[in-house]
């Protein structure tokens, strides 16, 4: 679902002259209307009445709050992709289940069920919008994350020592490489802030573990370049001096790894089942969680509805219907200018806010 924000001014317009191109133009239909029943020229003895115009729609959904409508998009892509995956996971279990209880050997279909949820898998950023990290956090209309820890990067090793700066790199370019100062007393919250600090202008945020590990993280999108790239330099307090070392970056494990699944047996398809039944039980709490998001922002968009102005809205429909009965140009007119910009998501979308 995609609540798409229109560019064109909401409501109808007063400018009989004025051309739209995403709503039915109000003093238009109305100057057609009176031209209509005015083309004899007025009754004898009666003044001509001024054209009838309906009050103007003050509001419309172009004054929509845009961030909400990507946090109800991503929030709807992250559903879908969930409910794909627990759909392709429940019938994999039941398979192999099946396949487990009547001792059958592999026949071509696990293999093929494991390999389509495999594909479904590795396509989580695309079909999420990055709304959806390894770990199945859902991040809203915010880019998704990797975390990762740094061997060496311990606070243990951090905390102790005298005086000592570190250059550290992250990425290519002058602009990636960056000071840590550190001294003796600092707590461990104050050396994780110079980190984050230090590292928060290049992309990469830092927070620490349960272990006692600073614990970086960076986009997904930029996890391939941070990953290659990460060096340190000290004074040979903590770490040598001379040249930058680099580091081992260690990925967090995704929730689900789905490449790890076998069917070539009866004691690796057990191991399957197993993991599947893990996995199954991850998307689902997901599912539930990104469905919580789904509707607290819907009930946002309810709430933000834009309170329409209806006074002549009967009366500028009745008209719309007169002109639109008629063949000729103000028909052809009045048609395309109300549907230009209307298509199926759209519709959709507003009809599921009801």
């Amino acid at each position: 679902m995609q609540i798409v924000q229109r560019s064109s001014t909401a409501g109808v317009s007063k400018d009989s002259s004025a051309s739209t191109t995403t709503g039915l133009d109000q003093a238009g239909l109305a100057g057609a209307a009176q031209g209509k029943t005015s083309a004899h020229g007025p009754a004898p003895g009666a003044s001509a009445a001024p054209p009838t115009q309906a009050a103007p729609l003050r509001r419309g959904l172009s004054n929509w709050d845009q961030p909400l409508q990507n946090d109800i998009s991503s929030a709807q892509q992250a559903v879908d992709f969930l409910e794909q995956s627990a759909a392709q996971l429940r019938a994999l279990k039941t398979d192999l289940a099946t396949k487990l209880a009547a001792r059958q050997m592999r026949d071509g279909q696990l293999e093929q069920q494991v390999r389509q949820f495999a594909d479904t898998w590795r396509n989580r950023r695309e079909a999420t919008g990055g709304s959806l990290d390894a770990r199945l956090k859902f991040s809203g209309a915010e880019p998704s994350s990797q975390r990762f820890t740094v061997r060496g990067m311990s606070l243990a090793n951090l905390r102790n020592g005298a005086r000592e700066t570190l250059a550290v790199a992250v990425g290519g370019g002058a602009q990636g490489l960056r000071s840590v100062h550190l001294s003796p007393g600092l707590s461990d919250e104050e050396i994780v802030a110079r980190f984050d600090q230090a590292l928060g202008p290049v992309g990469v945020r830092v927070s620490s573990n349960d272990d006692g590990e600073l614990v970086f993280s960076t986009s997904e999108n930029s996890w391939p370049g941070v990953r290659d790239s990460i060096a340190v330099q000290g004074s040979g307090i903590r770490f040598p001096t001379g040249q930058l070392s680099r580091l081992k970056a260690e990925p967090e494990a995704p929730v689900v790894a789905p490449e790890g699944w076998g069917t070539d047996d009866i004691e690796s398809m057990r191991d399957t089942l197993q993991q599947v039944m893990q996995a199954l039980s991850h998307v689902e709490a997901a599912l539930a969680k990104v469905h919580g998001e789904l509707n607290m922002a819907t009930q946002r968009a309810q709430s933000a509805m834009p309170d329409i102005e209806v006074a002549g809205v009967d009366d500028l429909a009745t008209r719309f219907s007169t002109i639109a009965n008629e063949p000729g140009y103000q028909s052809l007119l009045a048609l395309t200018s109300a549907l230009v910009g209307i298509n199926r998501d759209r519709v959709v979308s507003l009809l599921s806010l009801r």
